[in-house]
C-alpha cells in the first residue's frame, strides 16, 4: 500500500501578500545558501535557507515551483560566481550563473513534486543531491561548483565526508534544512489542534539523524601518520599585477618563484626553516614551456639545485602545433624533469573554448584562448623522495573522481597547485580552498596547496588549516604533515553513495509520476 503524507495543517490566507512573499523568501533562501560558503564562517546558515526553500516549494504547483527554484538559485548563483567576472566583464558571469541557477530551477520543480508524499524531507534532499549530480556532469564535463558539501568545511556535518564523500554530506545538510521546517510546520500544526500528527515523528527524525550520523562518523577522522611524515614545502611566488595580462609577463612569474625557492634554501642553510624533503610549486608557475626554451629550463634547474630537493613545477607544454597541456613536471636535482602529469579536466571557455562562435556573441574574450588544451588521460601521482603524492590540478578539486582517483592509486597525500592570479582578490580562492578541506576529510589524506598568488596552505586529514598565506604575498610554507594509505568508507565506495541517492531521488519522482497518473484516470472513471 503506497504511503501517503498526513493530512496539511491549514495553509496561511492566500493573497496579493503571500503572492510577494514567496518570490522574496525564494531568493533570501538562495541568498543564505551563498552566506553559508567561505570565506564567512556561517556555514550554519545553509539549514535556515533550506528550511526557508521548504516552505516556499512545500505543496507548490510545478510551474510556480520553477519559477521560485530559479529565484533561489539565482540568489545563491549570482554573488557566489561573481568572481567569473573578475577580469573579463559581467556577461560571462551572468550566464555562468543564469545557467547554474536553471539547473537548480529544475531540481526545485522536482522537489516541489516530492512534497506530496510522505517523509518528503528524505525524497527532497534526494532531488537536489540528483541535480548536483547532473551539475557536475553536464554540460561540457559540468560544473560542480556550489555543491553544498563545499561549504560545510568547518561544519559539524563535515565527518560524513569520510563515511561517504560529497554526496552524502550533501544530502545530509539539505535533509536537516527540510526537515527543520517540516518539524516547525508540525509544532505549527500541533498548537492549532492539539493533536500530534504521526509525520511529526519523521520531521524529529529528518533533523536529528544527520547530527547524529556526523557524530557517529567522528572516528572516521584520523590524522594520525601511518606511514611517518614528509616536510613539505608550499612556494607561492606571486604575480607581477593582476588579471589575464599577468601571462604577457610569465618570465616574471617563474623568476618569482624561482627566488622564492632560493630564499627558501637559504633560510634552510642559515637553520631558519627545515630541509623539505620536497618542494611545491602552483599551477601555472612557469608558462614558459622548459622543453623548448633553454633559459626557463635553467632558471628552473637552478632554483630546485638549490633547494636540493625534488620539486613539482606547473607548466604549459606544448602538445603538437596547435595544442597546449596544462602540466605538473616533476623536477630532480641531480637529473631534471623526469615526470609529468597533464591536467585531465580542462576549464571550459578558460582553457579550451567550446562553441567558440556563440562565446563570441556573449564576449569577445573567447579571442584571448588562441590555443587550445588538450586533457591528460593519466591519473597524476608522482613518487616523490619515497612519499606518493596525488596530484590534482586547480579546477579538478571540484570533481570528485579526479581527487579519489589519486588515492586509489597510491597517494599518500594529496597536492592541488592553482593559479587564482586571473580572479583577483576575490572569494574564489577560499571557496577552492574549502573544498580541499573537504577532500582531505573524505579520503583522510594531508592536503597540500601552492598558489601563484592566491591563499596557500597546508590542511592535515581532519581538515584543519595549520599554515596559509596571504594574498598576493610572496611566502613558503614549511611543515611536516602526516602520510597516510588506509582507505576511507567514502574513498572505498566511490560513486556508489551518490548512485544509490540518486536512485532514491527517480524513485521518488517516479513515485509522484504514477500517483498522478492514477488521479487522472480515477477522475476520468469518475
Amino acid at each position: 500500500m503506497t504511503p501517503v503524507a498526513d493530512p496539511p495543517p491549514p495553509s496561511p490566507a492566500t493573497g496579493p501578500l503571500l503572492r510577494l512573499l514567496r518570490p522574496a523568501a525564494a531568493v533570501l533562501s538562495g541568498l543564505l545558501l551563498y552566506a553559508s560558503f567561505p570565506p564567512r564562517p556561517l556555514w550554519w546558515l545553509v539549514l535556515p535557507g533550506f528550511a526557508l526553500l521548504g516552505w516556499v516549494l512545500h505543496g507548490c504547483r510545478l510551474r510556480a515551483a520553477f519559477g521560485l527554484g530559479l529565484l533561489s538559485g539565482l540568489g545563491f548563483m549570482l554573488p557566489l560566481l561573481h568572481w567569473t567576472g573578475e577580469d573579463v566583464g559581467p556577461v560571462p558571469w551572468l550566464a555562468l550563473a543564469a545557467a547554474e541557477a536553471l539547473f537548480i530551477a529544475v531540481g526545485c520543480l522536482g522537489i516541489a513534486a516530492v512534497t506530496r508524499l510522505a517523509y518528503w524531507p528524505v525524497w527532497a534532499a534526494a532531488v537536489w543531491v540528483l541535480d548536483e549530480a547532473v551539475r557536475a556532469r553536464i554540460p561540457f564535463g559540468g560544473f560542480p561548483w556550489g555543491k553544498i558539501a563545499f561549504g560545510q568545511s568547518e561544519s559539524v556535518f563535515l565527518p560524513l565526508a569520510a563515511l561517504g564523500g560529497t554526496p552524502l554530506l550533501s544530502f545530509a545538510v539539505v535533509l536537516c534544512g527540510f526537515g527543520l521546517y517540516e518539524a516547525v510546520r508540525r509544532c505549527i500544526a500541533y498548537r492549532r489542534t492539539g493533536k500530534v500528527p504521526r509525520a511529526a515523528v519523521a520531521a524529529a527524525v529528518s533533523v536529528l539523524v544527520p547530527v547524529a550520523g556526523a557524530l557517529a562518523a567522528l572516528p572516521l577522522v584520523d590524522d594520525s601518520a601511518e606511514n611517518g611524515t614528509a616536510t613539505v614545502a608550499a612556494i607561492q611566488g606571486n604575480v607581477p599585477r593582476l588579471g589575464l595580462d599577468f601571462n604577457a609577463q610569465r618570465r616574471a612569474v617563474l623568476d618569482n618563484h624561482a627566488r622564492r625557492t632560493a630564499q627558501l634554501a637559504e633560510d634552510v642553510k642559515a637553520g631558519k626553516e627545515k630541509q623539505p624533503d620536497f618542494v611545491l610549486w602552483p599551477e601555472n608557475s612557469s608558462d614558459l614551456d622548459p622543453y623548448l626554451n633553454a633559459d626557463a629550463r635553467q632558471v628552473i634547474d637552478d632554483a630546485v639545485k638549490a633547494i636540493g630537493a625534488p620539486t613539482v613545477v606547473g607548466s604549459v607544454v606544448e602538445k603538437g602545433s596547435d595544442s597546449l597541456r596544462n602540466t605538473l613536471i616533476e623536477w630532480d636535482p641531480d637529473q631534471g624533469p623526469v615526470d609529468t602529469y597533464d591536467k585531465r579536466h580542462i576549464q571550459p571557455f578558460g582553457e579550451y573554448m567550446p562553441m567558440r562562435t556563440v562565446a563570441r556573441f556573449f564576449s569577445e574574450d573567447v579571442d584571448r584562448v588562441q590555443r587550445e588544451f588538450v586533457p591528460g588521460t593519466e591519473v597524476g601521482v608522482f613518487d616523490l623522495a619515497g612519499t606518493k603524492v596525488g596530484l590534482v590540478t586547480c579546477y579538478e578539486a571540484a570533481f570528485d573522481d579526479a581527487v579519489r582517483d589519486t588515492v586509489t592509486h597510491g597517494g599518500q597525500m594529496i597536492a592541488v597547485p592553482s593559479n587564482n592570479a586571473t580572479f583577483g582578490r576575490s572569494e574564489m580562492t577560499y571557496q577552492q580552498l574549502a573544498m580541499s578541506q573537504v577532500r582531505a576529510v573524505e579520503h583522510g589524506r594531508s592536503v597540500v596547496v601552492p598558489v601563484t598568488s592566491g591563499v596557500s596552505a597546508v590542511i592535515r586529514p581532519d581538515g584543519t588549516i595549520v599554515e596559509k598565506s596571504g594574498m598576493f604575498t610572496p611566502d613558503a610554507l614549511v611543515d611536516e604533515v602526516p602520510l597516510r594509505s588506509s582507505l576511507t568508507p567514502a574513498t572505498r565506495m566511490g560513486p556508489l553513495p551518490e548512485g544509490v541517492i540518486a536512485l532514491l531521488a527517480l524513485a521518488g519522482l517516479g513515485w509522484v509520476s504514477v500517483s498522478a497518473v492514477r488521479a487522472r484516470r480515477s477522475r476520468g472513471t469518475a
